[in-house]
């Protein structure tokens, strides 16, 4: 059986602009939390532009949304990643720079080993996941899917368009 990884995606609505005080908070700690997950254990990629983050792509035609994404090993690995280091204060803060999103802003989803999903297939996999709810396709921390071999030789890995900063 082929390995696969978890790809995760999550979005958020800026409060000011990134160079804001409001901002501040946030922005100072970028380069601290990405180290911190390049260095954590399983992990294997994250979007990264000439900055060294993401914060400066806008793939959503709302140019207050930003967009984060990631490759790790398992779910463990993310999981503890996310809500086991100092991550997990910025996101109890997350609402002093990110307004409260109505819809999902969040999704998982399995990637084969090797594979870096693009900006495209994260918007389609979020898209997924605010219609269906929790499938192969996409699902959340809250209701894990484990990969279904059949279902993933159903994508068409070619389908969705490249990530502009890989």
């Amino acid at each position: 059986m082929p390995r696969y990884n978890v790809a995760q995606v999550n979005i958020g609505r800026i409060r000011a602009e990134l160079n804001d005080p409001i901002m501040a908070g946030f922005v100072n700690r970028l380069d601290e939390i990405n180290a911190l997950a390049d260095s954590s254990s399983g992990f294997v990629w994250r979007l990264i532009e000439s900055e060294g983050n993401a914060t400066y792509l806008r793939p959503f035609d709302d140019p207050w949304m930003l967009l984060n994404m990631s490759v790790w090993e398992s779910i463990e690995d993310l999981r503890r990643f996310v809500y086991e280091t100092s991550h997990r204060e910025l996101l109890k803060q997350r609402h002093d720079w990110f307004e409260r999103l109505a819809e999902v802003y969040s999704a998982l989803w399995w990637v084969p080993d090797g594979h870096i999903p693009s900006v495209d297939e994260a918007k389609q996999r979020l898209a997924h996941l605010r219609k269906n709810g929790p499938t192969q396709f996409a699902f959340t921390f809250k209701t894990v899917v484990e990969p279904d071999e059949e279902f993933q030789k159903g994508i068409d890995w070619g389908a969705f368009r490249p990530c502009p900063a890989v």
